[in-house]
Formats: structure tokens, sequence, C-alpha cells
């Protein structure tokens, strides 16, 4: 869906991208790491919207020579307010619909339909200046959904919302690929969001790319599913010295339990051959998974 080949921006003596290369394919796709990081840049890339270093492309299709093809097929929703004064809601999201090459009846239906997805039917003719922080990224949504694109950019969508207002905006998001049959490009500094909604992660920092891969690869690394707790059914002494004589690592809970790391080249099965050569009777075996958190600053603690 995305290519990018040593992509770069500099602002003067910032450098926003460094070398960015990577493969992105679908899905609801969590784009992190601080602010500073570089997100909003590489949208703006992939938009076509600034110059830069490198190649990138959109479903096959240059960011430098072929921008007008990707943005008839990606909806931006920005993370600054873009809303012309005094404009309704209808109004945003036909001219939005127009600028992507809609008729404008066609662009005004679905500057309707799109409105009444968003939840703002009842709020659509109000100028959009009145409305609330909620309304307004609603209305961004919204008007980035109009002309019904393939792929949604959506950066920070939840920024600046009360913790109802979020749910709500991550209620939609998370619906969009059923209803909408798109995928998404959710750019946050915002661990939580990423963790209820996305299946694949990007992580950025200082302009430079961290990781690229799935939730589960990312949380796998590291200590990852070579960490087991362990519970038997009566005192847990023999079964832990016999793991630790195997050359686990064994943190003791006793009476009954214990945190086991395997070593590199063993899996849980090793937890029952011993068991069963030290008579224990286990009645527990959960593998431990990273947090979120826990592997996204171990990756911005990685080496450049």
């Amino acid at each position: 869906m995305i290519e990018l080949e040593n992509v770069s921006k500099r602002y003067g003596s910032i450098q926003a991208l460094a070398e960015v290369t990577a493969a992105i394919d679908g899905g609801v796709i969590g784009l992190l790491g601080p602010n500073g990081a570089g997100k909003s840049t590489l949208l703006k890339v992939l938009l076509g919207l600034i110059d830069h270093g490198g190649e990138a492309r959109v479903f096959g299709l240059s960011s430098r020579k072929e921008s007008f093809k990707i943005r008839d097929r990606v909806g931006y929703m920005p993370e600054m307010d873009s809303y012309l004064a005094g404009m309704n809601a209808v109004e945003m999201c036909t001219y939005a619909g127009e600028l992507g090459g809609l008729p404008r009846s066609e662009a005004m239906q679905r500057a309707h339909e799109a409105l009444y997805y968003a939840g703002l039917e009842d709020k659509r003719y109000q100028k959009v200046d009145a409305y609330s922080t909620g309304q307004k990224q609603r209305v961004k949504l919204a008007q980035a959904l109009v002309h019904d694109p393939e792929l949604l950019f959506l950066d920070e969508p939840t920024n600046g919302l009360d913790p109802s207002a979020r749910g709500d905006m991550l209620d939609l998001i998370a619906d969009l690929p059923k209803r909408r049959k798109c995928s998404i490009i959710l750019s946050t500094h915002l661990l939580p969001d990423v963790e209820r909604v996305c299946n694949n992660v990007i992580i950025m920092q200082q302009g430079r790319l961290r990781f690229s891969g799935t939730m589960a690869a990312l949380r796998g690394e590291g200590r990852g599913d070579r960490v087991v707790d362990v519970e038997v059914k009566a005192d847990m002494a023999a079964l832990a010295d016999r793991l630790a004589a195997a050359g686990c690592e064994v943190e003791r809970a006793p009476p009954v339990g214990m945190t086991v790391t395997l070593p590199a080249d063993q899996d849980a099965r090793m937890i029952f051959r011993e068991a069963r050569a030290a008579g224990a009777q286990v009645r527990h075996v959960a593998t431990q998974t990273m947090s979120l958190e826990a592997a996204f600053l171990r990756e911005l603690g990685a080496e450049p």
C-alpha cells in the first residue's frame, strides 16, 4: 500500500525525516512517536504536499509526480483546524467533495452521508466556527470521508477531546474498515489510542524509523513469549530447582507460584517436561505479554 525508500526532509537545521525506508500494508496502522518525531511530515510527504528526498509511493503512485491521483484515493484529517470562516458543516464537506472531483450534487449528497456517519446530522447546518472541539474533530473526519477514500490519514484525531468524546471518536475509527472498507494510518502520541484500534504499528523518533510491523511482533520482541508465569498444585521448590539447573531464570513466588524466563532455544513445553521429572502438577501456565508502553520505550531507547 505504501512504500518508502530513503525518504528525507529537512527544515533548515532540523532533520524532520532521515532516510526512512519501509513497506506498509493495509489495516489500521498506528503511527507512533513523541512530538517532533516526524509523523505529520511523513503524512504530508505521502500526500505530495511537500517536497522531499528519496521515493515515496502510495498504491504504487509517486507522491512527487502523481500526488493528485493519490489524493483522489486518500482522505486526510489534519491535526490543526482547517475550515473557512462562516461555513457550516454541509458547506465544508461539500466543498471538500468538489475539491476531490465530485459533481456538486453528488458532493452534497455524500456530505450529508458523511456527517450522519460522524454523528453530526442534527448539527450539520450550524457554523463550524461555533462547534465544540469534539464537533470540530468530527467534521474534520467527515470531510476526509466525503469522497469515499481507500486510505485515511488521521493526524491526532483525539487531540483535545475529553474522555467521552475521545471514546466516541475511537469507536468511529474502529468501525471504519468494516463500514467504509478503507485502511487507516492513525498518527498519534497516545499509546492507549493505538492499543485500542490498531493491529500494526510504526514508531518514529527524531525523524528516524524505529519499528514497523504488527502489534504482536512489537510486543513479542525482547522478553517475548520466553517469560512464563507458572503455578503448581503444591510446593513449587522441586520444579523451581530443576528449571534453574536446566538454564532458566526463576523468580519464586511461594508457596506455589514462579515466573520463569526460558532459554532462547526453549518454549513452554520445557516446563511440563521438568514438572513430570520433578513429580509436580502444573495448574497454570501463562505467557507474559510485554505492554505496549514497555515495547514503545524499548524501541525509543534503541541505538540509531
